[in-house]
């Protein structure tokens, strides 16, 4: 796989293992987060990984915060340094300040809600602005989502806001930009954001992220949302 793949929050939880699907497909893929140690650690077991696939892929890592426009802005101008132009961009970093389902959004603070949407869409903006410069002509840009963005459920606070502030930059990037942007939505799985009861694996979505970005058809991804059930029609 010839592919050069930028994820960001890719140290822990789905991106980590959208990393490591990349990775063993054989792609150079760049990640970022706000821990310098643990990017370092992270970038360190996908090489290894790679190595166990004998994939012929490889990782490169720098910590950046999507929240600073000039750190994301580093980051991509170094991996597309690092790898030439980028192929496929996930922007799947994202915080929540609190436990899901225990965050009532009347009682939010003003901190928690500012920082939240700063770093969950913001962060989102950020991240496909300074890619674009770095693009290859036939690059995707994929944006994790879920229920959250467009159900009403309890406790779910800024995140859930977050989460539709997401997907409409992603709507409004599809409009706007040659690169095709969309949503992925991998259903409910057990990261530190979700929760773990009854969530799937990250390993086991994973896949779908590799579909997204190299198999589905650009014109159901580019302004649009592509989930579970579109992926597992397209390959079984």
């Amino acid at each position: 796989m010839d592919h050069t793949v930028v994820i960001t929050g890719g140290t822990r939880g789905l991106g980590r293992a959208v990393a490591r699907e990349f990775v063993e497909a054989g792609a150079f893929v760049a990640i970022c987060g706000r821990d310098g140690t643990v990017v370092e650690a992270a970038v360190d077991a996908l090489r290894e990984a790679a190595a166990e696939a004998d994939s012929g892929g490889d990782a490169w890592g720098m910590r950046a915060d999507v929240r600073d426009e000039f750190e994301v802005e580093r980051f991509l101008e170094l991996a597309a340094r690092e790898a030439g132009p980028i192929d496929a961009v996930v922007a799947n970093a994202a915080l929540s300040h609190g436990e899901p389902g225990e965050m009532p959004i009347d009682e939010e603070s003003y901190a928690s809600f500012d920082d939240t949407l700063r770093t969950n869409v913001r962060g989102v903006f950020a991240t496909i602005t300074e890619a674009l410069p770095h693009l290859a002509d036939d690059a995707r840009v994929v944006v994790p989502s879920g229920s959250a963005a467009t159900e009403s459920l309890s406790g779910m606070g800024s995140y859930a806001v977050s989460k539709a502030g997401a997907e409409a930059v992603a709507c409004g990037f599809a409009a706007d930009v040659d690169a095709t942007v969309g949503v992925v939505d991998p259903g409910l799985v057990a990261t530190d954001l979700t929760g773990k009861e009854n969530a799937r694996d990250p390993e086991s979505v994973a896949p779908l992220f590799r579909w997204a970005v190299t198999e589905a058809p650009a014109e159901d991804l580019n302004g649009g949302r592509l989930g579970l059930r579109e992926w597992k029609k397209a390959t079984r």
